[in-house]
Formats: structure tokens, C-alpha cells, sequence
């Protein structure tokens, strides 16, 4: 008898992990799924709040740098620093357009506000042109301190709202900024690599 009972437990705990196993790997398989079916309409109203506010900051912030990148690449004394920067502008200039679909994706307006954080950081780009030579390397040196600052700024921001695109369910929004992010990641790497090849120890000579 309890040989019998304890061969129906087993059986019933055996079927119950079977359909446990084939949901987790359901799950595994698309988990943008899992994820976007926890909400409904009403749901997460205000982290959208948050996610719009935080992409009219970044339209403000990447349209008031592509005003200051060709003054940043005009002050270089470096070649390839002022390089760096005219392609980054470029780039911005699609940043920008991305951002546009972005909102045309989850329908708003394409709006701007405006960002406090790039503005002092701009700021202080303008303070560090004003307080060092033209044609020297010390400039350059504090023109890629003030464009890193820039960068990470915006890896920060790209990189949060990305997350909060996930978590809200528009998996293109998502991707799209994603493609941006790698692009400020690859330009702040750009910058290091001018740093530590020459323009640091020129200044060092100054």
C-alpha cells in the first residue's frame, strides 16, 4: 500500500517538473515574451513618463552637440583628434535621427528638453579653450577630457533607457538605441587611444 502511494507521488512530482522544465525553457527561448506579458496598457505609465523626459533630454543634448563638436575640431591642434571629432559629428547627426524614429516609434512628439548636464558639460569645454593655448597639446589634452565627460554622459543615458525600453516592451526602440550606444562606446575608445599614443606625453612637454 504505501509502496503504491509513494510510486503515485513520484509519478505526480516527475509530470509536475516535466511541465516545469518545458515552461522555463519556453521562457529561455523568448524572453522578450516572458517579460512584456507582465504588463498591461495601464501598466508602467510612469517609468513611460520617465523614458520620454529622458529622450527629450537627449535630443536636447546630442542637437547642441553637433554645434559644438566642429568648434571643439576647429580648436584641436592634432590631426587625427580633429578628425576623431568630425566623424563623431557625423555620427551625432544620425544620433539624432534615431532618436526622431524613436519617438515616431512610440508615439510622441519630437521634442526637446533641455538638458542641464550637457550644458555644463559644454560649459566646461568652452572654460578649458579659454584657459589653455591654441595650437598646443595641453589644449588637446583637456579637449578629450571635456569630449570624454561628453561620452560618458551619454553611455550612461543610452545605456538606461535602452534598459527601460526592454522592461516597457518596445524591443526596437531598444535595439535602436543600442546601435547608438555602441557608437559612443566606440568613440570614447577612439578618444583613449589618441590620449595614449602621443597627445598625453606631448603635453607632458610643454
Amino acid at each position: 500500500m504505501m509502496v503504491h502511494f509513494f510510486c503515485k507521488l513520484m509519478q505526480v512530482i516527475s509530470t509536475s517538473l516535466i511541465f516545469y522544465l518545458i515552461k522555463i525553457q519556453g521562457i529561455m527561448k523568448n524572453p522578450n515574451q516572458s517579460l512584456s506579458s507582465k504588463f498591461s496598457q495601464s501598466d508602467g505609465e510612469k517609468l513611460k513618463t520617465l523614458f520620454v523626459d529622458g529622450l527629450k533630454d537627449l535630443y536636447w543634448a546630442e542637437n547642441h552637440l553637433i554645434k559644438a563638436l566642429p568648434k571643439m575640431s576647429k580648436a584641436a591642434t592634432s590631426e587625427d583628434l580633429k578628425m576623431a571629432f568630425n566623424t563623431h559629428h557625423a555620427e551625432t547627426e544620425k544620433h539624432v535621427n534615431r532618436l526622431e524614429r524613436v519617438f515616431e516609434i512610440i508615439g510622441e512628439k519630437v521634442q526637446s528638453k533641455k538638458c542641464p548636464a550637457m550644458e555644463g558639460l559644454l560649459h566646461e569645454g568652452d572654460e578649458i579653450l579659454a584657459s589653455t593655448d591654441t595650437k598646443s597639446f595641453v589644449r588637446d589634452c583637456g579637449l578629450i577630457m571635456a569630449a570624454q565627460k561628453i561620452e560618458h554622459y551619454e553611455i550612461a543615458s543610452y545605456g538606461t533607457l535602452r534598459n527601460i525600453a526592454r522592461i516597457l516592451g518596445h524591443f526596437e526602440v531598444a535595439e535602436i538605441l543600442q546601435t547608438t550606444l555602441d557608437e559612443e562606446g566606440e568613440a570614447d575608445h577612439k578618444l583613449t587611444e589618441l590620449a595614449e599614443a602621443h597627445i598625453n606625453e606631448e603635453a607632458a612637454l610643454e
